[in-house]
């Protein structure tokens, strides 16, 4: 895949770039090691200064950065501006929490004697270089999740992001410098899939995160285990998204159609699986499929758009097929369902019900503005279609029952389960999945330790 910003709204190339050669990778590799010694070594509160400064400029970049995402990705551009501010305040939030969320740890007095020492203290140190392979769905906060703690907790950070996205990409490594990191200290790679393997098994990177799709984590994951190298995956999400009977069912319609086509219908976390009771099913389905079919789709730099094109042309192919299967095999489609003449990879929001076991986007992640039904009969089946997925990233429940409430967290097979509201991502909560969605978590405390050597200093008596 060619390094270059394609603008999917008409599909025209507007810039293409090179492939760093392998002296260049060595060059880079090398100014990575060297950052890592001096930048280990600052105090937090320098580290703190150069990201509030970082996240500063990135407002100040607002409109400027949410046009890049917008032209090199597609999404609308008032949701680009709006992850550059999500962008900034997790900067922030890092900056001010990382000495506590990393301070040393004190066991308890007891089991220090009981051990024979006079002093005992678990401090977390950082690992040194950590390679992000990134993707492009959110181009700008994918990133920025990953290098805020990292950079904060003393690590150093080398990006590979999505081929698509390149402009965005060297945006982030200017960003860090203009901030005042030192030089090596966050780098991007513009490399293309094949040179992952020898970065990652080179000896000077310590670790690696990746965002992305089950093929990629499976090959990152296979070459890191390997060479014995921690990693953290964030995969792909097919998730839930359950109405009961006690719910708001207007305010659950209304939400479930910016669950489902936030970003395009790209998001990892957006509600994918719609599985309504019984009892409410017709009334959720008529004001679901009504919101779907009333959005805006069209030029994404429209501030009035609401939905505009997918990435790529392929990412469009792949839903299409989907769809057609679903529809092949006996699926309804309420709304949507046709890709529209003209430029550019549109496809219009669709509801497709009737779902059954044998359609293979009851299996797949449909990434894009697709949504599908499903009826249930009460909640114990609620919950064995949520859970009847390869994926388990995150989940939404509606209902006002406390007792469904406890039944749902306990039972459902999610990373996080957001209960009468929308799944959404923020810097103090961890994020992560289960199953084929990968292991690890990011953000909050969980994710700025992942990436850190925590040390048992024993002092005898």
């Amino acid at each position: 895949m060619p390094i270059a910003t394609v603008n999917p709204a008409n599909g025209e190339t507007l810039r293409t770039y090179e492939a760093l050669s392998g002296a260049e990778i060595e060059h880079r590799l090398a100014a990575a090691e060297s950052a890592f010694r001096a930048h280990r070594t600052t105090p937090f509160a320098e580290r703190a200064r150069l990201l509030h400064r970082a996240a500063d400029l990135l407002e100040e970049d607002q409109q400027d950065i949410g046009r890049v995402m917008t032209t090199e990705m597609g999404k609308p551009v008032k949701q680009a501006r709006a992850e550059a501010a999500k962008c900034a305040k997790a900067m922030r939030w890092y900056a001010d929490h990382a000495a506590g969320l990393l301070a040393d740890e004190e066991p308890d007095d007891g089991d220090v004697k009981d051990s024979g020492a006079a002093h005992v203290r678990v401090r977390y140190r950082p690992l040194g270089p950590v390679l992000a392979v990134m993707p492009w769905n959110f181009p700008l906060w994918q990133v920025i999740r990953f290098a805020a703690p990292a950079l904060m907790a003393g690590n150093v950070g080398l990006l590979k992001h999505a081929s698509n996205v390149p402009q965005t990409a060297l945006y982030l490594e200017d960003l860090f410098r203009r901030a005042g990191f030192a030089e090596g200290c966050f780098q991007t790679l513009l490399i293309g899939s094949r040179e992952v393997e020898g970065i990652l098994r080179d000896e000077r990177v310590k670790a690696a995160t990746l965002t992305g799709s089950e093929p990629a984590g499976q090959a990152v994951a296979s070459v890191a285990g390997d060479a014995i190298k921690k990693t953290v995956l964030e995969l792909g999400g097919s998730d839930p998204y359950v109405v009961m009977p006690s719910a708001d069912i207007d305010r659950a319609a209304r939400t479930a159609v910016t669950a489902r086509v936030q970003n395009n219908g790209q998001s990892c976390i957006a509600a994918k699986r719609f599985i309504v009771h019984t009892d409410v099913f017709d009334t959720f389905t008529e004001r679901f499929t009504a919101g779907m079919r009333a959005l805006k789709v069209g030029d994404p730099m429209d501030e009035d758009t609401d939905v505009g094109p997918l990435s790529s042309e392929q990412g469009r192919d792949d839903l299409e097929e989907l769809v057609e299967d679903a529809v092949e095999n006996g699926a309804t489609v309420l709304c949507g369902g046709e890709r529209p003449d003209g430029p550019g990879w549109y496809y219009p929001p669709t509801v497709l019900a009737d779902i059954t076991p044998d359609m293979r986007i009851h299996r797949e992640e449909a990434f894009g503005p697709v949504a599908t039904l499903y009826r249930a009969a009460d909640l114990d089946e609620a919950v064995a279609i949520a859970n009847d997925s390869p994926f388990g990233l995150s989940s939404n429940v509606w209902t006002r029952d406390e007792s469904e409430v406890d039944r749902f967290v306990l039972d459902l097979e999610a990373g996080a389960v957001y209960v009468n509201g929308m799944t959404a991502s923020h810097p103090a909560f961890p994020f992560g999945g289960v199953k084929r969605s990968g292991y690890g978590r990011e953000l909050a405390g969980h994710g700025i330790r992942e990436f850190c050597n925590i040390t048992t200093v024993w002092h005898g008596a």
